[in-house]
């Protein structure tokens, strides 16, 4: 059997400490390093896993195999190409940058040295385990509403790259056609795009209308995805669905393994890619990409 995988996180805020929590549980992989500005604050997630706390990315990259980037979205592009640069795997949390060149330069980086980008498009998961991937008809009209009340959190980035980036991946994912027409509005917060509304056209009809707040008095995260047989109705608060198309989705998919741990599950189809135990991650570099050109298609718009 192969040595378990040393596994680093960089970032140790809440999103780092969930991502430390999978590596020290997950099969096949342990929790070596944490890195973070405040050293103490890396070693306070660290240790009590099993592994180090670092503010030194040299020395950080030197104690890992594979990398989670789980800081603020402005820094993903810098701190993935580093961890390439030094042949680790880079499992980065989305956006995988919030530039188009970088992105790119980033996925490139990766083939050229024969190594393995995974994104954290969650939700992704949840619409496998629902078996949603596998109604054989292509979707006609979707709605989407992510809205949350303020936060401190991921104010580096528009709304858009928070939040609605989530639902502009799983039409993506659900569509074969790609964005022909993009439109939007918004309303700014404090310091960015709050609150946005786009509308989206895709290249054979398909019409979708995302709706994402930071302004809202309350969390509601809903989509309706049309399609010509009947359509799906999802919560993702709730985990509940309602399907009136002829195809049987899975009811319980929020009891499966996959379903109630939505992060575990990306994680560890990254590791088996990051192994060569896999043909690709559940996101690819590829994907990650075009939920980003589509996402900045939107703030072009505002």
């Amino acid at each position: 059997m192969s040595q378990p995988l040393r596994g680093g996180v960089i970032g140790a805020g809440v999103f780092g400490g969930y991502h430390a929590k999978q590596y020290a549980r997950l099969d096949g992989v342990s929790l070596a390093a944490v890195l973070d500005l405040d050293a103490a604050r890396a070693a306070a997630i660290a240790e009590p896993l099993g592994g180090r706390g670092y503010n030194d990315l040299q020395a950080f990259l030197d104690a890992v195999d594979v990398v989670t980037v789980a800081t603020p979205a402005t820094v993903h592009a810098g701190q993935t190409l580093a961890a390439l640069q030094a042949n680790r795997s880079v499992y980065v949390e989305k956006p995988i940058a919030t530039r188009m060149d970088d992105a790119v330069a980033l996925r490139d980086e990766a083939l050229s040295r024969g190594l393995t980008i995974g994104c954290g498009h969650q939700e992704r998961v949840v619409f496998r385990a629902m078996g949603l991937f596998d109604i054989p008809e292509q979707p006609l009209r979707l709605e989407a509403v992510r809205h949350g009340p303020p936060s401190e959190r991921c104010q580096d980035v528009t709304a858009v790259l928070d939040l609605m980036i989530h639902d502009i991946d799983l039409a993506l994912s659900l569509s074969t056609a790609r964005p022909l027409e993009t439109r939007a509005t918004g309303e700014r917060g404090p310091n960015t795009f709050d609150a946005i509304r786009a509308d989206i056209v895709f290249d054979d009809g398909f019409a979708c209308v995302f709706d994402a707040s930071r302004l809202a008095p309350a969390r509601k995260r809903t989509m309706k995805v049309v399609y010509p047989s009947g359509a799906v109705e999802i919560d993702f608060v709730a985990r509940t669905f309602r399907n009136t198309t002829p195809f049987v989705l899975n009811e319980a998919f929020a009891d499966t393994p996959a379903g109630k741990d939505p992060l575990g599950a990306n994680v560890a189809a990254f590791l088996m890619a990051a192994r060569g135990l896999a043909p690709a991650p559940i996101v690819t570099a590829d994907e990650a990409i075009a939920a980003l050109q589509a996402s900045l298609a939107v703030e072009a718009c505002l």
